[in-house]
């Protein structure tokens, strides 16, 4: 239903509706002061992240997006949209580049839908969860459109919640 929904928002609003939530990630303080933010590559009607790309660039941040190694997930730091190329599942990835190293990273996640609780289901491949377990020290928060929050995510032994949860119109935190 949700995906369905972001397949159904048209370009013009996904880009509107996208740099409401950018604009308001930028505006938090961890990320006015991280030095490196580590942001999954949009597609399939994810909110963009683009612009939190480009505010993060032009501020001389480093940025790295995910690529999917096996059963992991390893962040590369990108330095234009040339550093990345079609991967796993049709989602862009880094084709090049240094493997990012930083363990307090801003780390934006994606997600098929949310609670007010931050609960998160994802796309069903457990990396986030599995990378998260293995580097605990960054902050991460999760962008969505508000029709992606719903009333109950079921809840796993083994799911992390992410510490912020942004839409067009909502703040979740504790």
């Amino acid at each position: 239903m949700v995906k369905e929904r972001r397949k159904e928002l048209p370009e013009a609003e996904l880009t509107r509706r996208s740099q409401i939530i950018c604009d308001a990630v930028c505006s938090l303080p961890e990320f006015q002061s991280a030095g490196e933010i580590y942001v999954y590559m949009d597609c399939k009607g994810e909110v963009s992240t683009k612009p939190l790309i480009e505010t993060a660039w032009r501020l001389g941040k480093k940025v790295a997006a995910p690529k999917v190694e096996g059963e992991d997930m390893t962040y590369y730091y990108i330095s234009s949209y040339a550093d990345v190329a079609d991967g796993y599942f049709h989602v862009p990835e880094p084709n090049t580049g240094k493997a990012a190293s930083g363990e307090d990273a801003l780390l934006i996640v994606p997600g098929v839908g949310f609670d007010a609780n931050r609960n998160r289901c994802g796309y069903g491949k457990g990396f986030y969860d599995r990378y998260l377990a293995l580097h605990p020290h960054h902050v991460t928060v999760a962008v969505a459109f508000d029709f992606q929050i719903v009333d109950e995510i079921p809840v796993r032994l083994e799911d992390i919640r992410p510490d912020y949860l942004i839409t067009e119109s909502g703040f979740y935190s504790d």
